[in-house]
């Protein structure tokens, strides 16, 4: 009876404490929410409205009414007009679109050619009635996308032709670029990069202040004329040199164990990874901050580490999110780390190129650094 009572008193000690621990009440609750709101609303492998250029080089009623064809899939949808190949690839290299549907110059004497009576015009013998009406050109970096895309390969043309072609060759080419042979590797070991550099770099500094705290140092760095901004900078330099030790160690293998291709500029993404790991040490910053414990400080992190994975593109298309699940993954610095890393690394993308990213990123290292500075309070209450 005497060991149960005690257990019991245990078990009443620990159950006020964590009642009066809000933050970890708060996470209990949160986390498994989260996950499931993220799981089974957000997460979708089912891509839609993929952002695709048109190049329409025909310029016909036809070729319109084949591009309303295509959209009316819903696998994509058109964001951009351009005039020619060239102005589409620069698009998919910048990202601003994640493929390119061109319509060449002769769409109309390729579809009548279709071995069927078509348009009104008799079937042709020549060789040419193997040729696709139209070809796509991907980003084949993301497999899901290339996917996607290939998948409105053999696209049915019942609405233009009377009567269906018996096609022997498929309806569109698809030109995969990037990743030609759709190896997961090359989509997954830059992506790596960013989700262990959030892991890391956020749950390094999260528990800087803290540690002081803890340790009871804040007594020496009240009495200490360090401004706290100072401060903020003194300890996320260290982290940095490791965060740039972790991204050569993840690429250099990756390349050499599953040929992941290197084919950007290397001061281009060490400057890009350098704006990541800043602002992913200044949010963990501002935890540390908020954090009452080393304890809430890991809670913190894994708080954001979660969405970071999910909603940032490295499993899943962001393509493929409803819109307010965008929007949250906007909010993200792994997000626009990912778009960042898979340009310089894979499609030789220059800092230019993604210079939205860049400006997000910069933004968000300066007011993380200014809001922990603000926040930190050199006094022991």
């Amino acid at each position: 009876m005497r060991s149960i009572s005690r257990i019991l008193a245990v078990f009443s000690k620990e159950l006020a404490q964590l009642r009066r621990d809000r933050m970890t009440f708060g996470m209990v609750v949160m986390i498994p929410l989260i996950q499931l709101i993220l799981f089974g609303y957000a997460i979708n492998t089912n891509v839609r409205d993929i952002p695709i250029a048109v190049v329409d080089q025909s310029q016909t009623g036809i070729s319109r009414i084949l591009v309303q064809m295509v959209e009316a899939t819903r696998v994509v949808t058109v964001t951009e007009r351009l005039t020619t190949p060239q102005e589409a690839e620069e698009a998919i290299r910048s990202a601003r679109v994640r493929a390119a549907f061109i319509l060449p110059d002769d769409l109309t004497q390729r579809l009548a050619r279709s071995p069927a009576v078509g348009l009104g015009t008799p079937p042709s013998t020549d060789q040419e009635t193997s040729r696709p009406v139209a070809q796509w050109i991907v980003d084949g970096s993301d497999t899901m996308i290339a996917s996607s895309i290939k998948s409105l390969r053999n696209m049915p043309l019942s609405e233009i032709y009377r009567q269906a072609p018996n096609r022997s060759t498929p309806t569109f080419e698809v030109t995969l670029f990037y990743n030609p042979e759709q190896r997961t590797a090359v989509n997954i070991v830059p992506g790596l990069v960013g989700t262990i550099l959030t892991m890391t770099m956020i749950m390094f500094t999260s528990a800087a202040i803290v540690r002081e705290r803890e340790r009871g140092n804040m007594e020496m760095l009240i009495n200490t004329p360090i401004r706290p901004i100072e401060l903020m900078i003194g300890k996320i330099i260290p982290y940095i040199f490791i965060g740039l030790v972790q991204t050569a160690i993840i690429l250099s293998l990756g390349h050499i164990l599953f040929n992941v291709p290197l084919d950007g500029n290397m001061i281009d993404l060490f400057v890009g990874t350098l704006l990541f790991i800043g602002a992913s040490l200044s949010l963990g910053l501002v935890f540390s901050t908020i954090a009452q414990t080393q304890l809430q400080a890991m809670q913190m992190t894994v708080f954001v580490l979660l969405p970071s994975i999910l909603l940032s593109g490295f499993m899943f298309p962001y393509e493929g999110m409803p819109v307010v699940a965008q929007y949250i993954a906007e909010a993200l610095p792994a997000t626009h780390f990912m778009r960042m890393i898979r340009g310089f690394v894979l499609r030789d993308a220059t800092l230019m190129d993604v210079h939205r990213d860049v400006i997000w990123m910069s933004g968000f290292f300066v007011l993380g650094m200014i809001a922990a500075a603000v926040r930190f309070k050199k006094r022991l209450d």
